[in-house]
């Protein structure tokens, strides 16, 4: 978190960054974040962003695959069930932001973890939270349009020789 905001705003942050957790299934609107913190809907998302290092609609992107991967990971749901409960209203959308943040569709993802799981029963749930978190520094639109140009090159946006 950035130390030189208010310590009055950052509580602020954080209770629509908890209200974001608690219903990340939820819509989740600048709008609607920012009646939450009590500010403005331009100074919330420069804030957050500035506090988090993240946008708001990446952090809650990044808590909704978070609950997919667990549900995936721990119950029999079928895909289509954990896309509604976890705030996508299509199972192509939810299939196609899944496949962009993990690398792999939810029903790979299953059967692998499924695989591993008894490898991984000594580890402490939050250590695996942690590492399997998906990281949104790139926005999923950005990403998908680099990959789909393999020739240019990333960085300066000049085709690759």
């Amino acid at each position: 978190m950035a130390t030189g905001q208010d310590p009055r705003l950052l509580r602020r942050l954080l209770r629509a960054k908890d209200r974001m957790d608690a219903a990340s299934h939820e819509a989740w609107p600048v709008s609607r974040l920012a009646k939450v913190s009590g500010v403005s809907e331009a100074h919330f998302a420069r804030s957050f962003n500035e506090a988090f290092g993240i946008p708001p609609h990446r952090y809650l992107l990044t808590r909704r695959i978070e609950r997919a991967i667990a549900l995936l990971r721990d119950t029999d749901l079928p895909i289509l069930d954990i896309a509604l409960q976890t705030g996508w209203n299509s199972l192509g959308t939810f299939g196609r932001v899944f496949r962009d943040v993990t690398g792999e569709t939810p029903g790979a993802l299953r059967a692998r973890m499924k695989a591993t799981t008894h490898r991984l029963a000594a580890v402490p749930p939050c250590f695996l939270a942690a590492a399997h978190r998906p990281h949104l520094v790139r926005a999923v639109s950005e990403k998908r349009r680099q990959e789909a140009m393999p020739s240019m090159d990333a960085s300066t946006g000049t085709e690759a020789i």
